[in-house]
């Protein structure tokens, strides 16, 4: 996780003072890149304990095309509840706990302007396994017709895959991006969805790389991360997967799995809504 470690370091030093929407205000840089072999581990933060377990349970809400924080609750993540209970998002909410056409809904249930829901998940997957080369193999939740529609716009909005010599390669951008708290989760989340479709279609995983835009620290989190700075990153986990599964739709909890993560303690900072 040095790539992250210097982009945290690289934001702290040459970072411009930002405003935001909270009003929290920021240090930020605009435009930067990290890159995450998968044959190196799987890129879990060590330098602070990352949420495993309520990463992996969003990542599957996410392909299941969810938008109810219940169910989300019931796999053990209370990740979305802020977005959930806000103030200026429950006279939209259809229902208790809806947070509306969000990343999964996006992903599994695009809408044309006929109203005919794209299956936007699958049909990468299938495009990788038919036609490997091309191009377009992209998903996005990045839906401009819709964004009063979520609760939160989407900040890690577009992905796309590339297969190249039996293996698979996944980049997302982010367009908003949380260095200290959001990004070691996204890095997670990402590089578990890169290697959960590179089974599902019998290729090796490659790299996972993250294209990041506003690339951002809050004011109230530069201590935490001075903090996190000063530790001395711990060898990468190994990811396991149950290799059973062939469908993207049946992976579950325990199906996902850490082996011989080491890390240093969780480091407390408030997020910003």
């Amino acid at each position: 996780m040095e790539q992250y470690l210097n982009a945290l370091n690289q934001v702290i030093e040459n970072g411009v003072d930002k405003k935001d929407r909270t009003g929290t205000g920021t240090k930020a840089i605009f435009g930067m890149q990290m890159r995450f072999n998968m044959e190196n581990g799987f890129p879990a933060v060590t330098t602070k304990k990352l949420a495993f377990n309520s990463m992996k349970a969003e990542l599957l809400w996410f392909i299941k095309g969810s938008s109810d924080n219940n169910e989300l609750l019931k796999l053990g993540s209370k990740i979305w509840d802020a977005n959930a209970n806000a103030d200026y998002w429950k006279p939209k909410a259809n229902f208790p706990g809806d947070l509306g056409r969000i990343y999964g809904v996006q992903w599994r249930k695009w809408k044309n302007p006929e109203g005919k829901e794209i299956d936007q998940l699958a049909n990468a997957i299938e495009m990788i396994k038919q036609n490997p080369s091309s191009r377009r193999i992209i998903v996005s939740a990045w839906n401009p017709g819709e964004l009063e529609q979520m609760a939160l716009p989407p900040c890690h909005t577009f992905m796309q895959f590339f297969v190249n010599d039996g293996k698979l390669s996944l980049q997302m951008y982010q367009r908003s991006c949380d260095m200290f708290l959001g990004v070691p989760f996204n890095i997670a989340s990402y590089s578990l969805l890169l290697r959960m479709v590179a089974q599902v279609t019998n290729l090796k995983p490659g790299e996972f790389i993250h294209t990041l835009g506003d690339a951002h620290i809050y004011n109230n989190h530069i201590e935490q991360v001075k903090e996190q700075l000063g530790r001395k990153p711990f060898k990468l986990p190994l990811l396991r997967l149950n290799s059973n599964i062939k469908n993207i739709d049946e992976f579950n909890m325990d199906d996902i799995s850490l082996e011989g993560y080491e890390y240093h303690p969780s480091i407390k900072a408030p997020m910003a809504v």
